[in-house]
């Protein structure tokens, strides 16, 4: 595949690379290299800015960077739109941030002054996104990246929720071969900025779907980045989302092409990486590197830094929607940058990277970054607000429909439970759904992860009024998938039950949220599949019964093995059924009123011992 020229004035500083290097056989056969690049490595870490030091030999470079937006152009609501900030005096408190209108704000002052400024993102700016961005297939967002003078981001794995032609057609622009274009006279022109995945390849020709690098070029400074996505990318997308693509390595991928920037004279590389980390402390400005570098944060990406190639200078990273700032030894023992900005446009990082102009390298000695908080007591962006209107007004017809009551805040994604009260409220409306099709339909089993925000009673309606609209029941359930139903043996159910904290699942837990007659008890201070404590499950004060045969629903995604339930996928007489979004709104429609609103549910079928 040929490289694009970059045709835009505003991508001159961005030389693409052209996929036609990589095939699938060399990005698995690379090794890491044991020697750091020559300029010497170590780190300093703090926050504030290089504004624009150009002594001599050196200059400072300012790497902007976020991740995990998620098309939430307006400021997202409830403990989905607040960062933790720790306080001189030990304690914590919530502060309100995010919204494209204050992040742009944000990034622009922070250029002030910047010389050299790079921003870059780490995927999933996209999928999953509230209504204003997904009802258009996220083309809103695409145009504030655009306005927000993003200069390149890795692929995530939301970006193939809807299959990568759609992916190329947002790189590319053009109109939705479905729906066409959302406004007269007015063509979509694609991102302005290049889509980075260097570990996708295309299963029949070996070759990178998108490019796996570019260039950034600014004054004689060069920094090549590179972006790819996590390898398990396949596992939490729908198979027709990944449908002929495969998904290598991130350190083997990586390491390929940082020896290929370093054949073209490229030695400053930074590593976008749509993969993340568990940090110790929920506070975005807590010390990450105490009481050592790496010592603040675990997961899978402290295990791809430690192994990823010292020519690699830094590394921005993602999904797991968290926030840090630390140092992890690379292969040779030196301390390498790596941050995440949590998600949402809710933070940025400000890392000031030392350009070496004789080595063409960073000095690492001198790299500093922190996460900044997008502060909505700042003044907004006065055009992403007219941007924002004018798609609001498109939207409006659709958006501002009533779908039901509530009398409280309903927690979702921002509860700190395994169960949540929204869980069970969407598990509670597909099964009624399923037993309208079929009475015989037993219980239904919501997988967490696909809950993308609460309930704000404060937040629905026009005034506050408990109303629920349909923009945010789109916010709560964006996916479009449908409710089926599976047979599935108790054997297989209780199969179910321990893969949410076994195999694929052993470390970070996924537990499903479960309808209203069935419970069990978890016992978190157990080993794997043991913590599902087996005597303890019932369907209607019913022990289950190993032989029987019960009807259960499920999501398309589950039902085909998603989020590591492969039991699922071995269920019997399947039956397709309405599509989830509908199925909520018919439920709450049906079910609640101004005069008796939906309440919280307890959240207590799931006996959490820990």
């Amino acid at each position: 595949m040929a490289a694009k020229p970059l045709s835009r004035p505003r991508r001159r500083r961005l030389a693409a690379t052209g996929a036609a290097f990589a095939v699938a056989a060399g990005l698995l056969a690379t090794a890491i290299p044991a020697s750091a690049s020559p300029d010497g490595h170590g780190h300093g870490h703090g926050g504030g800015h290089g504004h624009g030091h150009h002594h001599g030999r050196t200059v400072d470079v300012q790497l902007l960077s976020f991740n995990d937006f998620h098309g939430n152009l307006e400021p997202p609501q409830g403990s989905s739109g607040q960062v933790t900030e720790l306080q001189p005096d030990g304690t914590t408190k919530d502060v309100p941030a995010g919204g494209v209108e204050y992040l742009a704000s944000s990034l622009r002052d922070a250029r002030k002054g910047e010389r050299y400024s790079v921003t870059a993102a780490a995927g999933d700016l996209v999928g999953a996104s509230p209504l204003l961005s997904g009802l258009f297939h996220d083309e809103p967002t695409m145009e504030a990246m655009n306005r927000l003078d993003l200069d390149v981001t890795s692929v995530g794995n939301h970006e193939f929720d809807e299959g990568i032609a759609e992916l190329t057609r947002l790189q590319d622009g053009g109109c939705h071969p479905v729906d066409g274009c959302y406004t007269d006279g007015r063509r979509f022109r694609g991102a302005d900025f290049p889509y980075l995945a260097a570990n996708v390849t295309d299963e029949d020709t070996g070759r990178p779907v998108l490019e796996p690098y570019t260039i950034w070029k600014h004054r004689g400074v060069r920094i090549g980045f590179i972006g790819v996505t996590l390898e398990g990318t396949p596992d939490i997308v729908s198979a027709e989302g990944v449908k002929g693509l495969k998904f290598h390595d991130e350190v083997e991928t990586i390491d390929t092409y940082a020896k290929k920037l370093k054949r073209r004279g490229v030695n400053a590389v930074v590593a976008l990486v749509h993969e993340g980390g568990a940090p110790a402390s929920d506070a975005y400005n807590y010390d990450c590197d105490s009481p050592g570098p790496g010592d603040g944060i675990s997961g899978p990406i402290a295990e791809i830094a430690k192994n990823t190639s010292p020519m690699v200078d830094a590394l921005v990273t993602g999904h797991t929607h968290e926030a840090y700032a630390c140092t992890i030894p690379d292969p040779s023992g030196a301390p390498r940058t790596v941050t995440s900005a949590a998600s949402y446009g809710k933070l940025f990082t400000d890392t000031t990277l030392t350009y070496d102009r004789r080595t063409r390298d960073i000095v690492r000695t001198r790299v500093d970054a922190a996460n900044h908080v997008v502060s909505r007591e700042q003044p907004k962006a006065r055009d992403m607000t007219r941007l924002i209107g004018r798609w609001n007004e498109l939207a409006a017809p659709v958006a501002n429909r009533p779908i039901g009551w509530i009398g409280e805040d309903i927690p979702g994604r921002g509860a700190d439970t395994l169960e949540s009260p929204l869980g069970d409220l969407i598990a509670d409306a597909q099964l009624s759904h399923a037993q309208g099709a079929d009475p015989e339909a037993d219980l239904a089993l919501m997988n967490s992860g696909g809950i993308r925000s609460d309930l704000v009673h404060a937040a629905s309606g026009s005034e506050g009024d408990g109303v629920v609209t349909y923009a945010e029941g789109f916010t709560v359930q964006p996916f479009a998938n449908t409710v089926n139903m599976v047979d599935l043996t108790g054997e297989q159910l209780l199969a179910v039950l321990r893969e949410q904290v076994s195999g694929a699942n052993a470390e970070s837990p996924k537990v499903l949220q479960v309808s209203e007659g069935f419970t069990y008890t978890l016992d978190m201070t157990r080993s794997g599949a043991d913590r599902v404590v087996a005597d303890s499950v019932q369907l209607n004060g019913e022990g289950l019964d190993p032989g029987a045969t019960y009807r259960v629903a499920v999501n398309n995604f589950l039902a085909g093995g998603g989020d590591g339930f492969p039991t699922l996928a071995e269920g019997t007489d399947p039956y397709v059924g309405g599509n989830d979004l509908d199925v909520l709104v018919d439920y709450m429609t049906a079910n609640s009123s101004e005069q008796d609103p939906f309440e919280a549910p307890s959240a207590d079928r799931i006996t959490v011992v820990e």
